[in-house]
């Protein structure tokens, strides 16, 4: 009876719960959202270029201790951070562009300014976690969706968002943080 119980019902129980979730790769578009339509096919897609874009770079010697961040929507890599000269953003945007499924580069790479301290990368830390953080609390932010980079005070934020509204409050949330100096908005709305 006990076989009989696994092979009649908590097989085909189990087997069932493994596939649902591929069943939602199936799903069709969200039309739910003010901007952007995309399917799960797309995110996980848009997931699998950016990890090849960090990969490529970090394999590339002149660029792989750029301070960067990378997002990808609908095969549009967004690359923001700094770096140490022009050269490098130049670098950054041909590795990129060098990755299958990349549609489209929009680098926002700045230049550094100046040395930076201990004391300036300890206070740095801590405003981007204040941002962060900030951005957690508010209701009008998905904190998930906005990367934050500060660099003596500067702080710079890139990503995807439903609106240009939600857009310009990202950057009143983060001018509201203690030590923040600038606020570089890197958002693009949603397409």
């Amino acid at each position: 009876m006990n076989i009989l119980l696994r092979k009649k019902i908590i097989i085909p129980l189990l087997s069932a719960s493994l596939l649902l979730p591929l069943a939602a790769c199936n799903k069709g578009v969200d039309t739910n959202g003010p901007n952007a339509a995309t399917t799960i096919g797309t995110e996980i897609d848009d997931s699998v270029i950016t990890t090849k874009v960090k990969s490529a770079m970090m394999a590339d010697d002149l660029i792989k201790s750029v301070d960067v961040k990378i997002e990808t929507r609908k095969g549009e890599v967004l690359i923001t951070g700094f770096a140490d000269n022009q050269v490098q953003i130049d670098r950054s945007s041909a590795v990129a562009l060098a990755v299958e499924g990349v549609k489209k580069i929009d680098n926002k790479l700045v230049l550094k300014e100046g040395t930076q301290t201990v004391g300036n990368k300890i206070d740095d830390s801590v405003i981007t976690a204040g941002v962060k953080t900030a951005m957690l609390d508010d209701v009008q932010m998905k904190s998930l969706d906005v990367a934050v980079v500060t660099r003596k005070g500067e702080v710079q934020l890139s990503g995807f968002v439903d609106s240009e509204l939600q857009s310009t409050h990202a950057v009143e949330v983060a001018k509201r943080i203690s030590g923040v100096q600038n606020v570089i908005n890197n958002l693009k709305v949603k397409k």
